[in-house]
């Protein structure tokens, strides 16, 4: 069974680059110069090959969503812990903000469009999280 959190613990962190989000079909392979980048999120489904990515270093020609930043949870978080998430993403959800989530081993990261990253700081901040 899992654990609650003190929500309002949690820490944020905006990281400085702008981010995109690309999709490629299923079978492309894995492009080596990903491999250079401090900050990439690769997952393959038997329908894409989705690509999150710094937005400087995409290649023209990718199917692209651009203007993306990141909000990462200070981590590392517990496997136990229940509420993390939901306490991040619904009251952004119910300000209208779209949200894209990277989950790993160690912590969340949300993507927010550029233009909405003031709205979802003060958000945050409201909700009783801290935005480093």
């Amino acid at each position: 069974m899992g654990h609650e959190v003190d929500v309002k613990s949690l820490s944020l962190i905006i990281l400085p680059q702008r981010f995109a989000i690309c999709r490629l079909s299923p079978d492309e392979p894995i492009p080596t110069f990903l491999s250079h980048s401090q900050f990439i999120s690769i997952t393959r489904t038997s329908d894409e090959l989705s690509i999150v990515l710094p937005e400087e270093i995409v290649p023209s020609g990718w199917k692209t969503a651009t203007g993306w930043r990141c909000l990462k949870v200070i981590g590392p978080l517990d496997f136990g812990l229940t509420g993390i998430l939901a306490s991040l993403l619904t009251p952004l959800s119910e300000a209208g903000i779209s949200i894209f989530v990277i989950s790993t081993y160690d912590t969340d990261h949300l993507m927010v469009r550029e233009e909405n990253l003031k709205k979802a700081t003060k958000i945050l901040l409201k909700s009783g999280h801290v935005v480093i």
